[in-house]
């Protein structure tokens, strides 16, 4: 059972007046500001942002499952057909994305909703004194934390969004465009607050899921990263900014040696126990028996269950990221050969593999989640003619956990979502080095990922097909930026699959059309959906901004480029 830092609050302001002199007299039950901003009130407001990173749903989800992972290579969207949730389909083949798509226009609302109370949250800080309340300057940091979190999910998704912070009275929102701010200042904005986290947030809290230094510093790289690679209004990345790659090499200097990666990369996707472990930067934190109707469970991923263990069997991990995991005889991957030919989960040895696709995808006639007493069968699959035999295991637990709860017809679990951790870290900075020219010195980062990977074996008694070997310049491979980049780009793709973070980081490097539709004209032989599957370069890169939400600005929003 746990137990969840974050409670939303709710502030209900009664107004009782009489009718005959209410002109005369104070009127009863009215609170005033200063009442409320108290040192015994004021948590709530920061419990209450908080609570926001968890307020989501699974047709608008913050875990990024059908936008970062469905919307690239790494997956399907699986379900009963193309027509469950369809919306996400024209995601899986960029097809029809409309302005009006509903979950888009939740996306951003939800988001928005984290940002205001951030800035309630602020706004009230700003009203008490650090004699009255000693923790305000730390908990001001952890709300500019919070809203650097909330503004770069807007930003990956949307690209132009409305930065409005504490300082903008309510009324003038209705006068600042999402166009306001460039896309270098609107990065620049989001820095500020992770900097500015970073500098006032302490090493450690007491409380587990409040964010820390680290934290702060992890996200202010990944936003300097992010930065890093100038685009155009159509998309075009246009050049690698210098001295944003080494802000980045600044930032994870903070962070390099103060985690450590887990011992065993399942660790990262196991509950209870191993929850908040030493490679979780920042998790949201889920909850079980926690007095409410159901707890408070990862609404987003509840679709994700296979079909013979609840419901619904979505987020299919392709067979394009399953031969992604092969190796070749040197135990390095497959680069240019490796979608070839299928890795047959039937004939698992017929290929050597990196062990993390042990970890990542549930293969038909294997424990899932490392039970024996729960093969994966071929039956638990919804739509395998479809959507093939495969299923995602990372945000998923076993069955015979404490954690799962029934939602009819859903099955949730409370198991923390990671939100970044230190393998990240390691990678971020190690795309920053060879960025600079300095690809020498990310060889041992990614040999580190790399050795992690290779003893992550001790769960998988029941395979032995691995074969994962470290880069070594002039024995297996030749250390050049070219070919650090491409094993950068393969090692995040490997590392992070099915978490979110891939159609993102084709964006930012730029090839996200390269990448696609090579993607869907293999695709196109073995799936029918997919014949008119077709990625729109300097289009798709972004969601259309909401329709309701530039009718709600009367027309101040500008749509983003094609829609």
């Amino acid at each position: 059972m746990k137990k969840l830092l974050y409670i939303t609050v709710f502030l209900t302001l009664g107004t009782l007046v009489s009718c005959s002199d209410f002109l005369d007299n104070q009127p009863r039950g009215v609170l005033s500001e200063s009442d409320i901003v108290t040192p015994q009130s004021i948590e709530g407001f920061m419990n209450a942002a908080y609570a926001q990173l968890g307020n989501d749903h699974y047709d608008s989800p913050y875990s990024l499952w059908p936008f970062g992972n469905v919307r690239s290579d790494d997956a399907y969207k699986g379900g009963s057909g193309t027509n469950d949730i369809q919306n996400f389909h024209f995601f899986e083949v960029s097809n029809n994305i409309r302005t009006d798509f509903g979950e888009l226009d939740s996306f951003w609302y939800i988001s928005y909703v984290g940002v205001s109370r951030v800035n309630k949250a602020l706004k009230a800080l700003e009203q008490i004194s650090e004699a009255d309340y000693p923790l305000k300057n730390t908990r001001i940091a952890e709300m500019r934390f919070l809203r650097g979190h909330f503004y770069f999910m807007l930003k990956i998704m949307f690209r132009n969004v409305p930065y409005i912070t504490e300082d903008i009275p309510v009324e003038d929102y209705k006068t600042i465009s999402n166009k306001a701010l460039t896309n270098e200042e609107l990065w620049e904005k989001i820095a500020e607050d992770f900097q500015a986290a970073a500098n006032g947030l302490p090493d450690a809290q007491p409380q587990v899921g409040r964010a820390t230094k680290k934290a702060a510093y992890a996200y202010l790289a990944k936003t300097r990263l992010y930065q890093a690679y100038t685009q155009d209004e159509t998309y075009n990345v246009t050049g690698i900014n210098q001295q944003h790659l080494q802000q980045v090499i600044d930032a994870t200097d903070k962070v390099i040696g103060k985690a450590s990666l887990e011992p065993d990369f399942a660790n990262n996707f196991l509950p209870e126990s191993y929850e908040n472990g030493p490679e979780a930067l920042f998790s949201i934190q889920f909850s079980d028996n926690d007095g409410t109707l159901y707890g408070r469970l990862n609404f987003s991923d509840v679709l994700s269950t296979p079909q013979g263990l609840g419901c619904c069997d979505f987020h299919k991990p392709s067979q394009n990221l399953v031969n992604a995991f092969k190796t070749d005889a040197n135990g390095l991957p497959e680069f240019d050969t490796y979608n070839n030919s299928d890795f047959d989960y039937k004939n698992i040895d017929v290929n050597t593999v990196d062990p993390r696709l042990y970890h990542t995808v549930a293969l038909p006639g294997l424990p899932y989640k490392y039970d024996p007493e729960f093969l994966y069968v071929e039956a638990w699959n919804r739509s395998p003619g479809t959507y093939g035999y495969y299923a995602s295991l990372k945000e998923n637990v076993a069955p015979s956990c404490s954690c799962v709860v029934n939602i009819d017809p859903f099955y949730g679990n409370s198991k923390n979502r990671i939100q970044i951790r230190y393998a990240d870290v390691i990678l971020m900075r190690a795309e920053a080095l060879i960025e600079l020219g300095r690809e020498a010195e990310a060889l041992p980062l990614i040999n580190d990922i790399r050795k992690r990977a290779s003893e992550s074996t001790g769960r998988l008694t029941y395979v032995s097909n691995f074969k994962i070997s470290l880069y070594e310049d002039g024995v297996n491979c030749t250390w050049t930026q070219d070919f650090a980049r491409k094993a950068l780009r393969w090692e995040r793709r490997l590392e992070f699959a099915m978490e979110g973070s891939r159609f993102f980081d084709l964006v930012r490097w730029g090839v996200t059309d390269e990448v696609m539709n090579a993607f869907y004209d293999k695709e196109k032989t073995k799936r029918s959906y997919y014949q008119d599957a077709f990625f729109d370069a300097h289009k798709e890169e972004y969601c259309p901004i909401p329709l309701k939400q530039i009718n709600f600005s009367q027309g101040l929003y500008k749509q983003n480029t094609g829609y």
